[in-house]
């Protein structure tokens, strides 16, 4: 499980470089909060801790990024 949440996480930091161009925000709603979720949910059960806590960390900046463009933008 621990690598499919660390796939997960990569396609979501892949994601996430574009998503943080302006005009791009919207590319978090489909390309990387899914997979980040998703992500989290492999990594909660695996034993190793550390590929959930990379998907949460994506997904903190993806929030982040969301909430400071408007949702949208």
């Amino acid at each position: 499980m621990r690598v499919l949440s660390m796939i997960c996480g990569v396609l979501a930091a892949l994601g996430l470089l574009l998503g943080l161009l302006p005009m791009f925000g919207w590319l978090n709603w489909f390309f990387v909060l899914p997979p980040a979720l998703l992500g989290v949910m492999f990594g909660a059960l695996s034993r190793d801790r550390s590929a959930m806590t990379f998907n949460i960390v994506i997904l903190a900046v993806a929030a982040l990024r969301l909430l400071l463009g408007g949702g949208v933008i």
